[in-house]
């Protein structure tokens, strides 16, 4: 028997890690359609048509409701026996890529925003450690790599205010990577012996900048807790508010001198740019695709009666083909199908 199906604007990629073919894990399966997600290039995850897929709308044209392994585990499962004799072909018309606003019901928040008023005046500011705690993000790449190195006096300051510093945070972050050098490889054994094996380069063995103000911080804290009583500048835990040993997080700095909470994350644009050998940077989007779908089952005719009897019993005519492509069952024919 062959069953046409015509379907349009199928989604062809996917936004969840794992797979919909296995249980479902206790804390649901990742969203990884986030704009970070999408920073690395195995998160853009392509679908097409496949085996379970087929078998999964075979399911649904007959009324089952659970997901296919969960049928499957059945004793009963209506096509047991003729999964194996099951074939398809995609015969798609129409393909392109559209960009979607993608929302994370999760409630993920926004790196880099905040909400509520803000508190300049936190004791992380007006303590008697402040100033020199701080200005050691006043220094330029040269003064920073002497600083770690031993000198002590910081000539230049910080105004201290969170917004200042979380800005000073963002031109940091464009500074370009340092090219390893004695000098350098002297500054990564200091921090090694303070805080143990940390990798302070990016995939081009390049020292990453902003990694080495971040240790700066955390080497300062530990030169200035001999005279300063630190402990207001330090979470439970014994960190800095939003800053690791070599990143910067905004929201998390910024939580704690806001009135507001967190700010969510309402929706983020799919696009995935990976670089490519011999193409370049190539941007990939959501991509959909409509067609026919072609199955066929070769079973015996009196065998295709009953599954057509039961489809039509069913009465399922439309359903979902992806995430959001409308299916329409246009044929179904019982008779023997020509190879």
């Amino acid at each position: 028997m062959k069953i046409e199906i015509e379907y349009e604007a199928s989604w062809r990629n996917s936004f969840l890690e794992g797979s919909n073919n296995e249980a479902l894990p206790k804390k649901g399966r990742k969203f990884i359609g986030s704009i970070t997600a999408l920073k690395k290039s195995e998160n853009y995850i392509t679908r097409d048509v496949t085996h379970n897929t087929v078998m999964g709308i075979l399911n649904r044209l007959i009324g089952e409701q659970r997901k296919l392994y969960q049928a499957r585990k059945d004793d009963k499962y209506i096509f047991q026996d003729i999964e194996s004799y099951v074939t398809f072909y995609d015969d798609v018309k129409v393909k392109n890529s559209e960009l979607v606003y993608l929302r994370n019901i999760s409630g993920n928040t926004d790196q880099n925003s905040f909400t509520g008023m803000i508190n300049s005046r936190d004791t992380m500011f007006t303590s008697d450690y402040s100033k020199e705690f701080w200005d050691v993000l006043a220094l330029d790449i040269d003064e920073l790599l002497e600083f770690i190195l031993g000198k002590e006096d910081i000539e230049e300051s910080m105004v201290l205010d969170p917004l200042v510093i979380s800005d000073r945070f963002a031109e940091i972050s464009k500074f370009k990577p340092l090219e390893e050098n004695e000098k350098l490889l002297k500054i990564l054994e200091i921090f090694k012996s303070y805080f143990g094996d940390i990798n302070y380069k990016n995939n081009k063995n390049s020292v990453v900048p902003l990694n080495l103000y971040c240790s700066a911080l955390y080497l300062q804290k530990e030169r200035l807790s001999a005279k300063y009583d630190l402990s207001s500048a330090l979470t439970k835990s014994g960190t800095i508010t939003g800053i690791s040993k070599r990143l910067f997080t905004k929201k998390d700095f910024m939580n704690r001198f806001t009135t507001g909470e967190k700010k969510k994350i309402f929706g983020n644009p799919y696009i995935s740019k990976s670089f490519v050998e011999g193409e370049g940077q190539v941007t990939s989007m959501l991509t959909k695709a409509s067609g026919i779908l072609e199955i066929v089952i070769d079973i015996n005719r009196d065998r295709a009666k009953e599954l057509k009897k039961m489809i039509e019993n069913a009465g399922v005519s439309s359903f979902y083909l992806g995430k959001k492509g409308l299916a329409y069952v246009t044929n179904i024919d019982t008779r023997e199908v020509k190879k």
